[in-house]
């Protein structure tokens, strides 16, 4: 089956744009990582508009930075479940929210790059694309609050241990079959690449 890449999915990997180290011009310090992963929809994007929201993991790889010391690959991850390596407990990511099709869509979401030498980026991003362009700006934000999966666990709250203070940026497409965009049940899940990165003139 032929495949194309899809707007809606490229949103998606806009989110994961934001938790590379890329620089955003004119930045003095920065970098870039290449993304492959998978993006997964609540509700099947099709070419009708709509509310939709979704989750997405991928991982970073060949990452490359103006700063000595920088981690050359990690993962990074919205909307999934996130498990405390000190406890075991299980925590909800909040889950991006957009609005579109499979022609256009905007979206709106939060994710967090786990960094190879264990740090941790979080970032919160806006995203804009049309057919299989997206490009994604943000921020990188002081901590994130999870939801436990047990209401009787207490509550977690995850912070940025690395690139703080920085901007987003990114460019990212999504493949997937263009007979599941046509169809009523429409896209539930595809695959993500693309570039991204953090940077900052400070």
């Amino acid at each position: 089956m032929k495949r194309s890449r899809l707007t809606p999915l490229c949103l998606l990997a806009g989110a994961v744009a934001l938790l590379a180290s890329a620089p955003a011009a004119p930045a003095q310090s920065g970098g870039a990582c290449q993304l492959q992963g998978t993006a997964s929809f609540g509700a099947g994007l099709n070419t009708t508009a709509k509310p939709f929201d979704y989750a997405f993991s991928g991982n970073l790889t060949n990452c490359q930075s103006s700063e000595a010391g920088s981690p050359t690959a990690g993962t990074v991850s919205a909307g999934e479940l996130y498990t405390d390596p000190a406890t075991g407990n299980q925590y909800q990511m909040p889950r991006a929210q957009g609005e579109g099709s499979c022609a256009s869509s905007t979206t709106s979401g939060t994710a967090v790059a786990f960094w190879a030498d264990g740090t941790r980026t979080i970032v919160a991003y806006d995203t804009t694309g049309a057919t299989a362009a997206v490009q994604l700006e943000g921020s990188v934000v002081d901590s994130l609050a999870l939801t436990p999966v047990d209401p009787l666990d207490p509550p977690l709250t995850l912070t940025t241990t690395r690139y703080g203070g920085y901007t987003a940026l990114g460019a990212l497409v999504f493949e997937a079959s263009p007979q599941e965009c046509a169809s009523e049940a429409g896209v539930s899940a595809a695959g993500i690449e693309g570039t991204i990165g953090l940077g900052t003139s400070s």
